[in-house]
């Protein structure tokens, strides 16, 4: 069974186009990161290409085809949009082509893809006068991985993903609060204190000294009288 696709909006406009884009991504499924960025630069001069038609003349490289096709172009955003995913495809594919080592360039790889798409998007609905609804469309990076697409669309992934973040970090703030009330509750303060009687009477210590004095007092009168 054959894996599916972002491009399947291509395959009835331009089969060629489709058939190679197609395989960019069975490349970046296979981790193969590199021939998938140098398969999404075939794509971008192969567009470039198809856009010239008639126009083109002497321009063989995709570098001299991109640069009549920027000096034919009206000056609309989705022209420029449209130009500088076509630099982009060809720069990247260009340093792949050249490098001098293999490098696993996911996020490259990935970009390129996403640039192709919006490429062969504009190429589709100004080009070939396809329903501009394909427009709306977003590039599924469960799709590109997986095969499958995605049952919901983007902004219900987004929705879902908000709402797990947010009942994680209400979850985390429960037990922080729950945490700070048990140390609490386990250092209580005395409220009140118990009263201590007061002791009432004289102490042995002080009847002992008092009947000192007085043996002491009756020994001097004695002396003073015997004298």
């Amino acid at each position: 069974m054959r894996a599916g696709t972002n491009f399947d909006y291509l395959k009835n406009i331009d089969k060629n186009l489709y058939e190679i884009i197609t395989e960019a991504e069975n490349l970046y499924r296979g981790e193969f990161f590199e021939q998938c960025i140098t398969q999404t630069r075939r794509f971008g001069e192969h567009i470039c290409r198809n856009v010239l038609g008639k126009n083109r003349t002497t321009e063989i490289t995709f570098d001299e085809m991109l640069a009549t096709l920027k000096d034919k172009i009206h000056g609309f955003e989705q022209e420029k949009e449209f130009i500088d995913d076509l630099y982009f495809l060809k720069k990247c594919g260009n340093e792949a082509v050249h490098s001098g080592a293999v490098k696993k360039s996911a996020m490259t790889a990935l970009e390129c893809l996403q640039r192709a798409f919006e490429a062969g998007l504009n190429y589709s609905v100004y080009n070939k006068k396809a329903d501009n609804k394909i427009l709306k469309l977003n590039y599924d990076i469960d799709l590109l991985v997986t095969g499958k697409k995605s049952k919901k669309s983007l902004s219900e992934r987004y929705e879902t993903e908000k709402a797990k973040t947010a009942k994680k970090a209400k979850t985390a703030s429960k037990k922080k609060t729950s945490t700070v009330k048990k140390t609490n509750s386990s250092k209580k303060q005395v409220s009140s204190m118990k009263s201590v009687p007061r002791k009432t009477g004289v102490s042995f210590f002080w009847a002992v000294v008092g009947v000192t004095l007085i043996i002491a007092l009756f020994a001097a009168l004695y002396l003073s009288f015997g004298s």
